[in-house]
């Protein structure tokens, strides 16, 4: 699978959810890329490098999600 491809599948999956919820763990980024996390992990690692993604973590979870959505990122562009 080309980046491309992969980072089309994630951001077009995560959009259609985005109504419910705007962050997503690392396991549900491998099953919509369907492969097991060794795999999916050098390409999610790619999609936020390269800003397609955001990584977020509270210290004990850590989630992703698409840069400039959800509450967090509403709080951060009201001051």
């Amino acid at each position: 699978m080309e980046q491309a491809e992969a980072a089309e599948m994630v951001v077009e999956a995560l959009r259609k959810k985005l109504k419910s919820k705007s962050k997503f763990y690392f396991n549900d980024l491998s099953k919509i890329l369907g492969m097991k996390p060794r795999a999916a992990k050098k390409y999610v690692n790619k999609m936020v490098e390269d800003g397609v993604l955001e990584y977020w973590s509270s210290g004990s979870t850590s989630m992703y999600g698409i840069p400039g959505t959800g509450k967090q990122a509403a709080a951060e562009h009201e001051d």
